[in-house]
């Protein structure tokens, strides 16, 4: 499994408290285009504590869908509009399934 962004350093039970607490686990998306040629593309998983910010995790994925995305056709348009709409609400919520594979991992 990829390193999941956040977690640095931090024990098990340290991770449940902040799950409990309203931490989560997140992805967020980003486009990038060519003319005719369109990536869309999502983060690394990141952990953001309770009370941190996922917005501002978000901006350089945002940043580089809204200065990058919208330069392919037809799908350019398309992505970039998803990912900023994902990106602005706080990032794609991953926590169930992180939760569900490392659940699986240890059963």
């Amino acid at each position: 499994m990829k390193k999941i962004i956040g977690l640095e350093g931090m024990t098990t039970s340290e991770i449940n408290f902040e799950l409990q607490r309203g931490g989560k686990f997140v992805l967020f998306q980003y486009c990038v285009s060519a003319l005719v040629v369109t990536f869309k593309r999502a983060s690394g998983v990141y952990f953001l504590k309770s009370g941190e910010s996922a917005f501002v995790k978000g901006l350089p994925f945002t940043a580089i869908s809204f200065i990058a995305g919208w330069w392919g056709f037809p799908w350019g348009p398309i992505y970039t509009i998803r990912s900023l709409f994902v990106n602005l609400r706080g990032g794609k919520d991953i926590t169930a399934e992180i939760i569900a594979a490392t659940q699986l991992a240890k059963g």
